[in-house]
């Protein structure tokens, strides 16, 4: 498969979905919003912070490593042992899920039974549905290596909305149930997502024409269980050991990426009512990023991965495949800034409308401006981040990740020990002063890796990070034009105030928008030649 065709279907795999993942996303965006009038801001930060956090590091530690190491590899495989190599996350899962569910349990601070009931049983569900959704990870993984484009997003967004339309239902009509009322919604979030994959692919080996035509390496849904064979190893080894690398790795990233959480949760730095409020206003900055730089970064590493050869620097690879890596990173990184820059610009002046709109006094008041604001610049080192970090850790050696991990172990600790200080000072925006100072570092790390990689060669990829002088200006303008609407027009002053203030901020938009389009020509072309490809067969869809 030659580097175009690569790069087709992951530029197909991040933007043939979006819309039907935006869709699914306000659906769950009302029902959230509808959830939180009848909640306490106590609940919601046991379970948006403590329990999640269990979740998702039981999660992140099980099949993070391995989802890399699996998708690093070529089309030469033995698929076999790969599925062997995913099969150990499940039991990895039991052990991570029983010695944390212990630590939750037995070392962390208990709500009071009387505010927050049925904590243990809060526990002992969402650890379990963890192993519940480690149980999907070969069919996930094979999903993912050939790139169908609407399985993920109708599988996750799915199971998305049943876990919101199931938790607003317990939530109205069974208050009294506390934490089972989301003990109950997360299983059912995590069995709808294995189903969806392990029926999708039933469906799809069953059928002998789709199955010839997408060329799996499978024929029958038995092939994707754990099988012994005298006349090879149970795993492969070189997967195996760039597994381990990136298991550090993951390890480290982990408490890099949910830090504050872990932070709030162990150190108490803020009482369960100030966390939820945190974690709301967490929740809708980052929305965004999961809507946008997170299928952007999961699609284009696989093509990164897919097209450059990990061992080899870019005066020792094919050059066309470079070149097109090339082309590629840079009108990336420029999406991924001007993306950033338009919701730091914006979202200064239409934080509070809305919190306000979202979830009344209750987010608008306090301290939740404030922390959406920093917030929006904390969004725009996220997406550049998402982009060089998708390049850097599919372009490394297992020499150059083992390396990068002794970088991340002491970001990992400056960040931990910045996080405790910052919140002891300022309060919850600590966490997000915390986190741009070390995405700051990040970038700086993956900036160099690829400035060295791109050295011998005759392609500069980071001037993507630069606009041009009239589109920074306009940026400059409607940040001033919509502060000054805010001051004027918002949000005491009624919804005609509002509405006014909103058509200030559309017209600024327009017009940088506009803008973009006319000095941004390169990227503008990336775009078009991207989102113009002729659908692929069935395999993408």
């Amino acid at each position: 498969m030659g580097s175009q065709e690569v790069l087709g279907q992951a530029a197909r795999l991040a933007s043939s979905g979006l819309l039907l993942q935006v869709l699914f996303r306000l659906i769950t965006f009302v029902l959230n919003a509808f959830i939180l009038r009848f909640l306490s801001k106590e609940i919601v930060g046991i379970v948006n912070v403590r329990l999640t956090l269990l979740y998702s590091t039981t999660t992140f530690l099980s099949r993070e490593a391995f989802r890399r190491a699996c998708l690093s590899g070529g089309a030469q495989r033995n698929w076999s042992q790969t599925f062997n190599l995913l099969w150990l996350t499940v039991p990895l899962g039991i052990f991570w899920s029983l010695c944390l569910g212990w630590v939750w349990l037995q070392l962390l601070e208990v709500p009071d039974p009387n505010v927050v009931p049925y904590y243990g049983t809060g526990v002992l569900f969402f650890g379990l549905s963890a192993v519940v959704e480690l149980l999907g990870e070969p069919f996930w993984v094979l999903a993912q290596a050939h790139m169908f484009v609407k399985l993920k997003v109708l599988a996750e967004s799915m199971s998305v909305i049943l876990r919101s339309v199931l938790t607003a239902f317990l939530v109205l009509w069974l208050p009294h149930w506390g934490l089972y009322i989301f003990s109950l919604a997360q299983l059912l979030y995590t069995a709808v997502l294995v189903l969806c994959y392990v029926i999708y692919l039933i469906t799809l080996l069953r059928s002998p024409e789709s199955t010839k035509q997408l060329t799996l390496p499978v024929s029958r849904v038995t092939q994707l269980l754990p099988s012994i064979s005298r006349s090879r190893a149970f795993v492969n080894w070189k997967e195996a050991r760039l597994t381990w690398s990136f298991f550090k790795q993951s390890f480290l990233k982990q408490i890099l990426t949910e830090g504050e959480r872990y932070v709030m949760t162990f150190l108490n730095v803020l009482n369960f009512g100030d966390q939820g409020v945190y974690d709301i206003v967490n929740n809708l900055g980052s929305l965004v990023a999961r809507l946008i730089f997170q299928p952007i970064e999961e699609s284009f590493y696989i093509f990164f991965a897919k097209v450059l050869e990990r061992e080899k620097d870019a005066s020792l690879q094919k050059q066309d495949d470079v070149a097109v890596a090339a082309a590629v990173l840079e009108s990336l990184l420029k999406l991924a800034l001007l993306t950033g820059l338009t919701i730091t610009v914006f979202g200064f002046a239409y934080s509070q409308l809305a919190l306000d709109i979202y979830g009344g006094a209750m987010l608008s008041s306090g301290s939740g401006p404030v922390l959406m604001r920093c917030y929006c610049l904390y969004v725009l080192l996220l997406a550049i981040n998402g982009v060089t970090e998708c390049f850097t850790f599919a372009a490394m050696s297992k020499e150059e990740v083992d390396r990068y991990n002794f970088t991340m172990l002491a970001l990992s600790s400056s960040f931990l020990v910045l996080s405790y200080l910052l919140t002891s000072w300022c309060g919850s925006v600590g966490f997000i002063m915390a986190n741009c100072f070390n995405m700051g570092i990040r970038i700086t790390q993956s900036l160099s890796f690829i400035h060295h990689y791109f050295r011998e060669s005759p392609h500069r990829p980071l001037a993507g990070l630069r606009l041009s002088p009239v589109l920074l200006g306009v940026f400059v303008l409607s940040a001033g034009i919509t502060s000054v609407s805010e001051a004027f027009l918002c949000c005491e002053r009624g919804w005609p105030a509002r509405l006014a203030h909103i058509a200030v901020g559309t017209i600024c938009l327009g017009v940088t928008l506009g803008t973009a389009f006319l000095t941004e020509t390169k990227l503008i072309h990336f775009l078009r030649t991207q989102l113009n490809r002729p659908r692929l067969s069935d395999k993408m869809t």
